[in-house]
């Protein structure tokens, strides 16, 4: 084993990402509270934060699928992986703040809580790239890996994430709809990660 070489298999750091993340959904749903009322009316003042909600939950579904797989098709894990992925996390983490700001009131016609959350997931996009970029330098030989980085997704995205910040001051219903844009592209994991 080489000196820069850490003894976690990427297994562990996997399941240890995997945990992080489901604490991550865990919160964003126990910040939905139930109507007071008891008719179906009072769940419509609601309705943002659910669909913050459900968009969030999407982003963070893409996210651990493509992670998945990322960490699936690497057999080196280093302290630089390491320290990737946690940067990952660590923006990740910062998704359910976002979501409670995007979801409240009238705040998702908003130019400030969307361009946040469009920067958080900008922030995340990065933090995936380095992870891909370490992983690479770990397990140089790891054509999978290699494959996937050269994916025009990985551009595409950071693109329209810093589009959707731009435009978040100028028209934040077109911002909103770019995000949705970034996610769908990712929706479906890289088939070169994921063949079948």
């Amino acid at each position: 084993m080489s000196p820069t070489e850490s003894t976690i298999n990427p297994g562990r750091l996997a399941a240890f990402s995997d945990g992080v993340l489901a604490i991550i959904i865990t919160i964003m749903v126990l910040e939905i509270s139930a109507p007071a009322g008891h008719d179906i009316a009072d769940w419509e003042p609601l309705l943002p934060v659910i669909l913050a909600y459900v968009f969030s939950f999407a982003f963070i579904a893409i996210y651990w699928n493509n992670h998945h797989h990322l960490l699936r098709a690497t057999g080196h894990i280093t302290p630089r992986v390491m320290w990737s992925n946690m940067s990952l996390l660590l923006f990740l983490s910062l998704i359910p703040v976002a979501t409670s700001w995007l979801g409240e009131g009238r705040n998702y016609l908003e130019a400030w809580p969307i361009a946040v959350y469009s920067m958080v997931s900008l922030a995340a996009g990065v933090s995936f790239y380095a992870l891909t970029k370490g992983i690479m330098k770990a397990d140089p030989g790891n054509q999978a890996v290699a494959q996937f980085d050269k994916s025009p997704k990985g551009l595409a995205s950071q693109a329209l994430y810093v589009a959707a910040i731009v435009v978040a001051f100028l028209a934040p219903a077109v911002s909103l709809g770019i995000m949705v844009i970034t996610q769908a592209i990712w929706f479906i994991p890289d088939r070169r990660l994921a063949p079948g």
